[in-house]
């Protein structure tokens, strides 16, 4: 099994490049999804939130207002952090719970779509490691025509992050997302053609075909033993 880690920063363009692999059919799994759902009204994950950050960051419904926790964490160093390690552990399982799931499917590669990759130490399980990247001044203007805000909140909520040219140093692969859709949809067949390439021996032993043919012949090999030593 090939596990492919996707990443980026803030209005770099990543989702951009997760739908175009899931256009092409190749099975991605979302950690933004993920996260969504360990936060969940009732869930443990939620139930962690609400306990570090009050019932102020509730809707009306129960349900965790998102955009007012975003505000919270992006302002507060310390307090992003805490939510990073509240949340880690839950969003960490799902993500694990869902690659399995794909494995289980038969799946060979399989795209980990996860914005802080390198913040949790995920990329160590990941290999290639894909980062989006944009120049700086066209990732300020994405973020603010998307979100609406300033340019000092749009440089406050990339700079919370790690830096985009730091990740692009650590990927193998690099999509250079700074120009028009179909330039990155150029660069994408390349990306698709080297993810989908055949795979090594270590990931065919890793892939749940591969793994079968291993307990197979080792029960083959024990029963032959066996019937020697009778």
């Amino acid at each position: 099994m090939r596990l492919v880690g996707l990443t980026g920063g803030i209005a770099s363009g990543k989702s951009t490049v997760s739908s175009l692999f899931k256009s092409a059919g190749v099975p991605v799994v979302d950690a933004d999804i993920v996260a969504r759902n360990v936060v969940k009204k009732g869930t443990g994950g939620w139930k962690k939130i609400v306990k570090a950050f009050g019932n102020d960051i509730l809707l009306e419904n129960g349900e965790i207002d998102r955009s007012r926790l975003g505000q919270i964490v992006f302002s507060d160093p310390v307090k992003r952090k805490l939510l990073n390690s509240l949340l880690a552990p839950n969003v960490s399982f799902g993500i694990f719970w869902e690659v399995l799931k794909l494995w289980v499917n038969g799946c060979t590669v399989i795209v980990v779509d996860i914005p802080l990759l390198f913040e949790t130490k995920m990329d160590r399980w990941t290999d290639p490691v894909i980062v989006v990247w944009v120049d700086p001044k066209t990732q300020i203007e994405r973020l603010m025509s998307r979100d609406g805000c300033s340019e000092e909140q749009a440089r406050n909520r990339i700079d919370a992050q790690l830096a985009l040219d730091w990740k692009k140093s650590e990927a193998d692969i690099v999509v250079d997302n700074s120009g028009s859709l179909d330039d990155t949809k150029e660069q994408f067949q390349e990306v698709l053609k080297q993810v989908s390439g055949p795979l090594t021996w270590k990931e065919r032993m890793m892939s749940r075909d591969g793994l079968l043919s291993i307990v197979m012949c080792t029960t083959a090999g024990v029963l032959l033993a066996q019937k020697n030593l009778l």
